[in-house]
């Protein structure tokens, strides 16, 4: 039986709130600075931390571009969004069903190096981002896949992680589960679909959750293969917003922008939440 102390339970939750608070503030500076206009918060220091009356034009601009009162040119966020979306989807979809693919091939097929195979693709693990980056694009841009969504898409979908986590989970299916299907005369790819598919539903949640938010927040990588603007995911859009040296920077259209690309994600975590817990710590195999 697990004692309950109160002093305990008091400091547990202490610690809760505060880290709840530190990651919230900067999230209610942002949603606040997007409601003011620009000349309210450079003047006022420290900036109002009470909503201001210019939501609707700030978010207006935001998203759908325009003249500020400052006479900025603002670009539209939604076209941005789109990129990102469209990036995201195929990148986590891509990561999903490949990793699938080759777990089940690395667990359920007897071919030779079948181990050297897959030790092959977790030693990619250890490979920072930047010891790739040049190759990749070199590839990219000779295959004449720049300011395209293949280029965007394509060199981030393998992925290492999902194909580890894939095939420990594919180890702990039962063997009679292979022979019952093999008995009823399903193929590989039957055994795949009707059995495997149906019980890794928690994990490929899970998963999606998180390879969604790694391809919407994309930054590095699509700077280096877009030059064209019509192909800026939003969060280049956010960095382009904020002017350097002495340039006049509209801050309330920045963090309505920043809040506008946070939405997608978080609405992605809220909507799967129940899927995304269990697939975490679900123990039933």
């Amino acid at each position: 039986m697990i004692e309950r102390r109160s002093g305990l339970t008091l400091i547990s939750h202490l610690v809760l709130l505060a880290g709840v608070l530190i990651v919230a503030f900067p999230v209610y500076i942002a949603l606040i600075a997007s409601t003011q206009t620009s000349m309210e918060i450079i003047q006022n220091v420290p900036m109002s931390l009470l909503p201001g009356n210019n939501v609707i034009e700030t978010y207006r601009v935001a998203l759908f571009g325009g003249e500020t009162a400052a006479g900025s040119h603002i670009a539209p966020a939604w076209p941005m969004m789109w990129v990102s979306l469209v990036s995201a989807l195929v990148i986590t979809i891509g990561k999903i069903a490949i990793s699938l693919l080759s777990a089940f091939a690395i667990v359920y097929f007897r071919f030779p190096f079948r181990g050297t195979v897959f030790w092959m693709i977790f030693v990619t693990l250890m490979l920072p981002v930047e010891v790739r980056i040049g190759p990749t694009y070199d590839v990219v841009s000779s295959l004449g896949m720049l300011n395209t969504y293949a280029g965007l898409t394509i060199p981030l979908i393998a992925s290492a992680t999902a194909t580890f986590l894939f095939r420990q989970f594919f180890l702990t299916v039962p063997d009679e589960l292979v022979e019952a299907a093999r008995m009823d005369g399903a193929g590989p790819m039957r055994f795949f679909w009707d059995v495997l598919l149906p019980l890794s539903r928690t994990s490929i949640a899970a998963l999606f959750v998180i390879q969604f938010i790694y391809g919407w927040n994309q930054y590095l990588w699509p700077l280096l293969v877009t030059t064209n603007e019509d192909m800026y995911p939003v969060v280049m859009g956010i960095k382009r917003l904020i002017s350097a040296g002495e340039a006049y920077t509209e801050w309330n259209v920045v963090m309505a922008n920043a809040v506008l690309a946070m939405l997608p994600p978080a609405l992605v975590v809220i909507l799967m939440q129940k899927w995304f817990v269990k697939g975490l710590v679900d123990s039933e195999k």
